[in-house]
């Protein structure tokens, strides 16, 4: 229960809703109680009529009037027990909405190392499978669990004015009852925190191969994946079995506890009779009440049940929550206007995941406006200069100056903002072609989406398909081909117009004559712009102010073409290799 603790705040929130429910509650018990009193009445009336040899017409009136009466009183309890979900259940949808949208929200804050050390099946595992066994604790289960406590009182209120050691007697199976429920509870939680492990693990499974499908049929891996995932499909299966037959203790248990309750109200209350203590009313009565209380003493262990798996996941969901982004905001964050000015001073970096040195001891100094080439083998660390300049790691050592401002000084939307990022990898979103160049600039208009194509070299690409800009290119983009898809992606970052363009390896995938037309195009286009060409080998068409030859995350050469080439190194070597 104490995984729970964390949800009261929706409970604060909401509490009008929740406290009108529980009252809603309190009074659809009470007329569910009331029968019991009116046959209790009746049964006593007709008996006693019936022993002073009263007339017929007035016994069945007497009864008529009665079951008008308990008819009454069902559709009252019928219409509060409406309200009483109308209140309650609709609360925990708006609980589930809430948490939903805040562990999204803080998903998204979170930094670009979380993403690399969780599977995405984990993730989506928690805002959904696990949200919704949260929703059946503030829905169902409170308001099961108050309407036992309500249904309790108000039976055992009555029972005591009857007779007490009656009362006594058949509620006595009740404790070894809530014992078997307490210790059969410490065993599901511990069955159901395992079972959410294995159902995450066995939809990261489906997400990766939905995924990579393409690569699963090309290399004839069907049966294999298949096979991967049965056995974990098998292992979720026989914990799930486990669970149930591990529930399946508490409905045996509840019938047994309650047939010992009615056994002891028939033979003692019999006894009770036959001594004149009681009436044959109260005996009706006490048999009604235990009824009455069959189903929700019952539900007893599914309340405790779906407690338990409730908490399991509420603490997977605060594993995430309480995960803290390490990239964020400054509290007096700087909001600038970026001029293009980058300073790299000392930097070191070393990926936090994997302990893998990317940096070391890195320095570089670009003026606004310049053009700087970064050229390496994989693996080098060319990449890892453009996630440091979109702030999605910090320095390990050193830092990095926008503008001669501390990046980390800067408001981190504001930043991300006035830079464009054209990644090798090259994501889609399963949209329009239309949508999707204009992801990063919702004020774009269509001649602006056009004109960020046609630098790319896409237009006439995107005219010959089915439905042009509005065509709908699937999951990650499946329809194009890969060098549409960075020539979209390329696109895009040119559509933002932004002071720093980060360009890497984003022409990798395309021919060479593409990819002199697009080189082309931008020429005019970057004027003005700090561009960063991240890269394994050489634009021959473009005039750099500054390459950069890394090797193991240090600078082995830099320069201008004319100065490495006179240099004879590294650079005059892959130029001479590439040029024939």
């Amino acid at each position: 229960m104490k995984n729970l603790g964390s949800i009261n705040k929706y409970f604060l929130k909401y509490k009008w809703r929740l406290l009108l429910g529980l009252l809603f509650v309190a009074v659809s018990s009470k007329f569910a109680v009331m029968p019991g009193n009116v046959v209790q009445d009746i049964l006593d009336r007709v008996a006693k009529l019936a022993a002073s040899g009263g007339a017929r017409s007035e016994i069945t009136s007497l009864v008529v009037k009665g079951g008008i009466t308990l008819m009454g009183l069902a559709l009252l309890r019928g219409f509060f027990m409406f309200m009483m979900r109308q209140t309650i259940i609709v609360m925990s949808r708006h609980i589930e909405y809430d948490q939903k949208n805040e562990i999204y929200h803080h998903y998204q804050q979170l930094n670009t190392g979380f993403y690399k050390g969780h599977f995405t099946g984990d993730l989506m595992n928690r805002i959904s499978e696990d949200v919704s066994r949260v929703r059946m604790y503030t829905g169902p289960s409170i308001m099961y669990f108050t309407s036992v406590v309500f249904l309790v009182i108000f039976c055992v209120a009555d029972m005591v004015q009857v007779n007490l050691l009656l009362t006594v007697c058949v509620l006595a199976p009740l404790p070894l009852l809530a014992f078997s429920i307490y210790m059969v509870n410490k065993i599901i939680f511990k069955k159901s925190t395992r079972i959410q492990a294995q159902l995450s693990v066995l939809t990261t499974t489906a997400q990766e191969s939905y995924s990579g499908i393409r690569v699963i049929k090309s290399f004839v891996q069907e049966n294999n994946i298949l096979r991967f995932f049965h056995e974990n499909s098998e292992k979720y299966r026989q914990s799930a079995i486990n669970l149930s037959l591990t529930e399946a203790i508490y409905f045996p248990s509840m019938n047994f506890f309650i047939g010992l309750s009615m056994v002891t109200t028939i033979l003692i209350g019999g006894y009770f009779k036959i001594n004149g203590a009681i009436s044959m009313g109260n005996i009706a009565q006490f048999v009604i009440y235990i009824n009455l209380l069959m189903f929700p003493i019952s539900s007893i262990g599914m309340v405790a049940s779906m407690t338990q798996r409730a908490g399991a996941s509420q603490k997977r969901i605060d594993e995430f929550l309480q995960s803290a982004p390490e990239i964020v905001t400054p509290p007096h964050a700087v909001v600038h206007n970026l001029a293009g000015g980058v300073t790299f001073s000392d930097v070191s970096f070393t990926y936090p995941h994997t302990g893998i040195r990317a940096l070391h001891h890195f320095s570089l100094t670009v003026r606004p406006g310049q053009k700087i080439a970064i050229i390496g083998k994989t693996g080098s660390g060319k990449s890892t200069i453009a996630h440091l300049l979109l702030r999605m790691y910090d320095t390990s050592e050193g830092s990095v100056l926008l503008d001669d401002l501390n990046i980390r000084s800067l408001d981190l939307n504001r930043l991300r903002n006035q830079v464009a990022y054209a990644p090798q990898e090259a994501y889609l979103f399963s949209d329009t072609v239309f949508n999707n160049i204009k992801f990063g600039r919702d004020s774009a208009t269509e001649a602006d989406v056009r004109e960020a194509a046609r630098m790319a070299d896409l237009d006439k690409d995107i005219n010959a398909l089915p439905g042009g800009y509005q065509t709908m290119i699937g999951e990650r983009g499946v329809m194009l081909s890969g060098g549409q898809k960075q020539r979209l992606v390329l696109a895009r970052a040119i559509l933002k117009n932004s002071p720093l363009l980060l360009l890497d390896e984003c022409l990798s995938a395309v021919d060479t004559q593409t990819e002199k037309t697009i080189l082309g195009n931008l020429q005019t286009f970057l004027e003005g712009k700090t561009t960063f060409v991240i890269t394994h080998r050489i634009f021959t068409s473009w005039t750099f102010d500054k390459i950069i030859i890394l090797d193991n995350g240090s600078i082995a050469e830099q320069g201008t073409h004319d100065e490495l080439m006179a240099l004879n190194g590294r650079y005059a070597k892959l130029y001479r290799h590439q040029t024939g």
